[in-house]
């Protein structure tokens, strides 16, 4: 859309304001929200706040930043003010007062592997698998930690009471421009999950962004809370965000190859083996949080070793059975509570790195993993994700090619905060540990 174009649809929809949105370090929207006054002041990329207030952005005596929107993201939020007015929104990439880049901005840190692609003759893109759980609220409005139902894997009403929530997320959504391919009751009880159609990595990134947001709202509507903490309950499964992936050259998909063995090219394989190569180190990233590694624990579907596979669900790669323009490959190990453009960035740099250094995966492993004896595993050579946060970020913190996709400012101040993260989990005496150890020492 043009500057025009949007001046124009924002006044024939009765748009009255207009929110500025982007991303801190964590993945956490936050916007700038500006009167019909300012839009144009906006559209010119000229509004600024305050980025000392943000996590992992900049210090008080360098905190003037300004917001950038991406025109294409313009979008009339589908909810009507009392007066009959709307509210828009608008992403924006965060620039520095001289209007160059900044470089901790997590939504360019995208855009400059997308543009390394672009360079080698590639884009990307991928389609995720957000899941997300729903929880009661008491009278006062507080969580509580139970879920509002005990449905499982695909069942239906009267059991899966949050069929009419995910409903109206999809509404929602839909009204938003996604195109929804499916929605169901996940697994665990209180468990859900909606997909929607692939997009190119930016979009993508937006998407994912959106779709959080949209998740949360609804749900705070119908008296529910959506959390897209990755294990918030004990002994279930825990939410993952499985990324379908691929690349295209010239409108075609780079990872099919008809006479290949198993249809892969070797362009998919490397990007494959770039991903495995790297896993160790980018699971600091789509895993970001303490939580995180609760779920990434075997008996509960989520992957823990380093492998792929066509077939089972054991490894952290798996490649879907169609082929052609379908012909994807599913990197299963990230969650929903990673920052999407910080993720999809390092996963591609890892992917890319791979066709460059022409790695090999080795043969898919096509046997149920989680049944293996270490020795097996010793033999295939299938290693496992770090058990924790602070192994991941250790191992993120050696890795020069995901380092310098994300560069010094979001590496540095990432691993700072996540660090401090798990510092302050040591430090806390959990009720596990009093249950365990108060009477028997």
């Amino acid at each position: 859309m043009k500057r025009a174009e949007i001046l124009r649809l924002a006044d024939d929809e009765k748009v009255r304001f207009i929110r500025l949105q982007f991303t801190d370090l964590m993945g956490v929207i936050k916007n700038v929200e500006i009167p019909r006054s300012q839009f144009e002041k906006a559209l010119d990329g000229q509004i600024m706040f305050d980025g000392s207030s943000i996590q992992g952005f900049t210090r008080i005596e360098e905190s003037d930043m300004l917001l950038v929107p991406d025109y294409g993201t313009f979008q009339v939020n589908p909810w009507t003010n009392p007066d009959g007015s709307k509210v828009a929104r608008m992403i924006c990439d965060v620039h520095l007062p001289d209007e160059s880049p900044f470089p901790g901005c997590p939504r360019l840190a995208l855009k400059r592997q997308i543009e390394r692609a672009k360079a080698m003759g590639y884009s990307m893109v991928a389609g995720p698998e957000a899941e997300f759980f729903l929880f009661n609220k008491d009278e006062a409005g507080n969580t509580l930690l139970d879920t509002h139902d005990v449905g499982g894997y695909f069942d239906l009403t009267p059991v899966d009471r949050g069929e009419e929530a995910r409903r109206d997320i999809v509404i929602v959504l839909e009204a938003m421009g996604f195109e929804v391919e499916a929605a169901h009751h996940e697994v665990a009880p209180g468990q859900h999950e909606i997909d929607f159609k692939y997009s190119e990595a930016l979009a993508c990134a937006d998407n994912v962004s959106t779709f959080r947001f949209v998740v949360k709202k609804v749900a705070h509507e119908r008296g529910l809370h959506a959390t897209f903490m990755p294990k918030p309950l004990y002994g279930t499964n825990g939410s993952g965000m499985h990324v379908h992936q691929s690349l295209l050259k010239k409108g075609e998909n780079a990872f099919y190859d008809e006479a290949a063995e198993h249809q892969l090219s070797s362009l998919a394989m490397g990007y494959i083996g770039g991903i495995l190569d790297h896993a160790s180190a980018i699971v600091a990233v789509t895993n970001p949080l303490v939580n995180s590694y609760k779920r990434l624990v075997p008996g509960f579907e989520a992957p823990t070793n380093i492998a792929w596979s066509e077939k089972n669900r054991s490894p952290l790669v798996r490649v879907p059975a169609r082929r052609g323009m379908s012909t994807r490959c599913e990197v299963r190990m990230p969650d929903p509570s990673c920052n999407p453009y910080l993720a999809l960035a390092v996963m591609l740099a890892a992917g890319l790195d791979g066709i460059e250094r022409n790695l090999d995966p080795g043969p898919p492993v096509n046997k149920n993993i989680y049944s293996m004896s270490q020795r097996e595993k010793r033999r295939l050579k299938i290693r496992q994700l770090p058990s924790n946060l602070s192994d991941a970020l250790d191992n993120l913190e050696r890795d020069k090619v995901l380092i310098a996709a994300l560069g010094d400012h979001i590496a540095s101040h990432f691993l700072s905060a996540k660090r401090g993260e798990w510092a302050e989990y040591l430090s806390v005496v959990h009720p596990w540990e009093q249950e365990r150890y108060l009477h028997e020492y």
